[in-house]
Order: C-alpha cells, then structure tokens, then sequence
C-alpha cells in the first residue's frame, strides 16, 4: 500500500487532470490511497461444474481465502506470490478470476433459468460465465460484442466454463434498439474510463482524460437507450461500469430517467457501498440515482464500480 502523503502527492503528476477532477468525486485521503494500492486476488466458482465447497477443498490447502459477502460462491485470495490463475481448477474451468465487485451485476440481474438474456459488451465473458451458472445453461443468453479481437477470447471463455447456453453475436450494442420489448433481461457492462482498474495497471491513470469520458458519456447513454428498448415489460436491466465518473453513471441513469418510465430498484446485498450522487457540480438529476450502488475502493477494498438496477413497468 502507498503510505504518507508524499506519495500520493508525488503520484498525482502522473495526470493532474484526474486528480483535480476526483478530488471532487471523493476528496478523501483514503480514496487516493485505495486507487493507489494492489488489488487482491478473487475469483467465482463456477457453478456450471462444480459446488464452493468441494472446489474449493484443494485450493484452501494452497491459498488463504475468504468468501465474498456478496457473492455465495465468491472468494477473496490473499497470498500475492501466487497466482490462482496457474491452477488446475482455473485451467479446467472449475473456477473463473474474477474482480469481486464485478460479481454484483449479474446477481442484480436475477436470471432465472429459462429467460432470454442479453450481455450486451460481453467481452471477456466474466459475468456471463456468471449469468449462465445462475440459469443453470437453461434458456439462451445474447453475448455480444462490438469488436472481433475481443470475440476469443470470450468463446474461449465460454467453453471452458461448460457454457452451452450462449449465442455469440458481433453488432454495435446500439443496434439492439430495434428488437424492442425482446429480452427479459439485459446486462450493460458499459464501455467506460476504466478507473476502477487502475489498481490493477496504472496505465489507466495515465491515459485518462475528460475529453475521452464526455465521449463515452454519450456513447453510454445511446447504449442504455438501445438496452431499456431491447427489454421486455417487466424485466430488469443492470447497468454497471468499472468508473466512478457522474458523468459516465448518475448522468447516463438520469437522462434514461429523463426519457422513459424507466425505474430505478434497489439493490440489496450485503455490500458496503454509498448511494448515486443526485446533485455534482450544479447538476441536479433525479433523486431515484440515490438507489444506484456507488462502490469507492476503500470500501470493500476492490475496484471502484457502479451498478443501477432498472425495472420496465409491465
């Protein structure tokens, strides 16, 4: 971990304009601190092969693990100098690597087995790897995404893990709009600034500038259109980006809001975590955003994430 000030002052040349601009977000020296610090190991048992607790048998001979409160089959790794991705049960598909707050989408989607799914920027497949252990391989999930080089890597993904329920398919999300009132739900994992990984690699800190997050700010909110108009009445569509912006999550929320007869849920698990920000910079957006789950890194030590869970009245 980085300790004393000094640090992380010396740390803020590396982008000045994301310092300044989250100072604002979270002006907290424990904010910095966390962004600045190595993420834990975690990884999800995959339910498609196996059950937690025979899986993990072996590998708590190996590791020190702790289960993630939010996640049943979730587990936090503490040993640095190994990596859980060398073993067999990670090779084999038994387990899958993956952030633990990253888990919480699909959880919040509350697939049942049966129901037609989306992913709509499925890539690398962690969480619909997730989706389809929930649904047990029964109904049909849409993995979607927009680029080619990052198709493998999500059917590789999607076949070590013994998923037979997914339908791979390569189209610009926004496209999905015009299959209206189609899924029962929809996952939007959105494109985003990526700063809740900058724990995991720092060129993220270092390419990060507002102009880029304007862009996918409107990019984000075509995309959550195109998704609420995908899904049926009744359904749920989760929202989520591994960014803390407003401008890329509370903003994105509102202007569906704004829009639609959109709602917002609450989403109760047992996650520490702050509610959307309803008003930034002089800002105003609907107060519903105070129901979205804003997760800073030093309060579960993960990621920073933000997830909204939206209902579409029937």
């Amino acid at each position: 971990m980085v300790d004393g000030l000094n640090e992380i002052e010396n740390l803020t040349q590396i982008n000045t304009e994301f310092f300044e601009r989250y100072s604002k977000i979270d002006p907290t020296e424990e904010f910095m601190a966390f962004m600045l610090k190595p993420l834990r190991q975690s990884f999800r048992v995959n339910l498609l092969k196996g059950k937690p607790e025979e899986v993990v048998r072996n590998l708590s001979l190996e590791f020190d693990l702790e289960r993630i409160p939010w996640c049943s089959e979730g587990y936090f790794v503490y040993e640095r100098d190994k990596r859980i991705t060398k073993t067999i049960e990670h090779q084999l598909g038994l387990i899958f690597s993956q952030e633990a707050s990253s888990m919480i989408p699909p959880i919040a989607l509350e697939v049942e087995p049966g129901m037609l799914v989306l992913d709509m920027a499925a890539s690398p497949g962690a969480k619909t790897t997730q989706i389809a252990s929930y649904m047990g391989n029964e109904g049909c999930i849409v993995a979607n995404d927009v680029k080619y080089s990052r198709l493998n890597i999500l059917i590789s993904n999607l076949q070590k893990c013994g998923v037979i329920n997914a339908v791979v398919t390569m189209m610009d999300g926004r496209s999905f709009g015009k299959h209206e009132n189609k899924f029962d739900r929809v996952l939007l994992d959105a494109p985003c600034s990526n700063v809740g990984m900058i724990r995991k690699n720092f060129k993220y800190l270092k390419i990060w500038n507002m102009r880029e997050v304007e862009a996918l700010s409107r990019l984000q909110k075509q995309l959550i259109r195109a998704a609420y108009k995908a899904l049926k009445p009744d359904g749920i569509l989760v929202y989520s980006t591994c960014t803390l912006d407003v401008r890329e999550n509370e903003e994105v929320v509102d202007s569906l809001l704004s829009t639609t007869d959109a709602e917002v849920e609450e989403i109760r698990l047992p996650v520490k975590a702050r509610g959307g920000i309803a008003e930034f910079e002089g800002v105003k957006f609907n107060r519903e955003v105070r129901k979205c789950l804003r997760i800073h890194p030093q309060d579960n030590d993960t990621e920073g994430f933000f997830v909204a869970k939206i209902s579409k009245p029937g």
